[in-house]
């Protein structure tokens, strides 16, 4: 089996994670808005849908990653997950944002409470085999590196297409349910065709993995997701994705409050400034992959955090007409934001690698589906508290309702920056300790033969 990644593969898993990262991107950075100042919920009942969308979607997440492993197929564990959850998803997607002729406050709820659950349950039957496939493709630590980066790029590149895509419409249609409809429409559309184009691009070289890879576990799983807990590399790993991405989606759910209400720009303004942190990311990838190889994942991550710390800092005190600034703030975090991308799931692969030196055993799906859980667990609840706080602060006048737009965006953000920092410090898997692992699985894989 060839280390080496070809050009094909990695293009082509890139296009089905930039289709994947579009509805997502969207998702993060408008869908509280839209059910608030759209469809015109209360910022409370907005809240809980995302939370019960993320808590049922976290639910299902171990569930679909322990199934993923254990499935048998002639396309293998992963592909049938993709080709079986594609449209799905794209249907989910698209109906998330019509407003339907509801008019009391429940049936709106209970709607879009139905199709968040549905949507990221798809959303996981997706995502998560399809990262698992990034972690199986090849063992060499400096290409798992560069899948990861692709990966990355390709979100950060969904996130922007999509926010492009947005203002076009927005742009084109003066009727807002009409441009968000589009908006999903063209979304879902975009999804089936990049997982397509993923499944068939990257299958070829997947193909010899699945006469390599190793033994599954027999043990339930239950006592599997403890075992995995009982790793201390992964509970690192986990730590820094949750800091780390709690952070930066609450100050993107907060970015359009921020924008339209603090600094009084028009809604084009959220969407340039989106674009502003989104594509400093993307194209600072290349850099921080050329670091990577030069240096290691915990230094990478250890020279753009504070770059995102300094940027969302100075967010929170950034006035009304410092236009500018503003931008000027959304170029530093987006700086800082591509490492955030990169460095978490490039070390994934590693902490398997030392499970299975640890245990005898590889549960790529168990591992991805924990991280995605508890991160989908974090983001729920504080954007559940988020909602709840802009409700309260509402009553209590404009002036207190401003303040905690800032807080969110800037003082809570900054703090889960300083805990990412530290979950990286401990993180204790090291280039030199990887090639050792490495080594002796190798040692371990050949013993029978002998």
């Amino acid at each position: 089996m060839s280390t080496r990644l070809s050009f094909q593969t990695k293009f082509a898993y890139g296009v089905g994670e930039l289709g994947t990262a579009i509805p997502i991107g969207l998702a993060i950075f408008y869908l509280l808005f839209f059910l608030t100042e759209v469809v015109g919920l209360s910022p409370t009942l907005a809240g809980t849908v995302l939370l019960i969308g993320r808590v049922w979607d976290a639910i299902n997440d171990p569930i679909i990653g322990w199934l993923s492993d254990r499935t048998q197929s002639r396309w293998g564990r992963r592909y049938p997950w993709l080709v079986l959850g594609a449209l799905p998803l794209g249907f989910f997607t698209f109906m998330l944002w019509l407003v339907p002729p509801l008019e009391s406050q429940a049936s709106l709820f209970v709607y879009y409470v139905l199709m968040a659950m549905g949507g990221y349950a798809a959303f996981s039957v997706v995502i998560l085999p399809m990262v698992a496939i990034a972690t199986e493709l090849t063992p060499d630590y400096d290409e798992r590196t560069s899948i990861m980066s692709v990966r990355s790029a390709a979100n950060i590149i969904g996130s922007v297409v999509g926010l492009v895509l947005a203002q076009i419409i927005f742009s084109l249609v003066e009727n807002t349910r009409q441009q968000y409809m589009l908006l999903g429409g063209a979304s879902a559309i975009f999804i089936v065709v990049a997982i397509a184009i993923c499944v068939v691009g990257t299958y070829g070289q997947y193909r010899p993995v699945m006469r390599t890879q190793p033994e599954l576990s027999p043990h339930p799983m239950g006592r599997q997701l403890r075992r995995v807990f009982e790793n201390r590399a992964f509970r690192w790993v986990m730590g820094l994705y949750l800091c780390s991405w709690v952070g930066v989606q609450v100050t993107a759910a907060m970015l359009p409050y921020f924008v339209t209400d603090w600094m009084q720009l028009d809604e084009q303004h959220f969407t340039q400034m989106a674009i502003a942190v989104q594509g400093s990311s993307v194209v600072l990838i290349p850099f921080w992959l050329w670091v990577t190889k030069h240096t290691s994942k915990q230094a990478v991550y250890f020279a753009g955090a504070p770059l995102a710390l300094l940027g969302v800092g100075i967010l929170g005190i950034v006035q009304p007409g410092q236009v500018g600034l503003m931008y000027g703030v959304g170029l530093v975090i987006g700086a800082g934001l591509s490492t955030f991308y990169l460095v978490p799931f490039a070390m994934l692969p590693d902490v398997i690698d030392d499970e299975e030196l640890r245990t005898g055993e590889r549960q790529e799906g168990i591992f991805i589906s924990l991280m995605v859980f508890l991160q989908k667990v974090g983001i729920a609840i504080a954007i559940f508290l988020s909602g709840w706080m802009l409700d309260w602060a509402g009553q209590m006048g404009p002036g207190a309702r401003l303040l905690v737009i800032r807080l969110l965006a800037s003082a809570l953000p900054s703090l889960l920056i300083f805990g990412g920092i530290y979950c990286v410090y401990r993180y204790p898997l090291t280039r030199k300790a990887h090639h050792r692992i490495r080594l002796q699985l190798e040692r371990n894989r050949k013993q029978p033969q002998n």
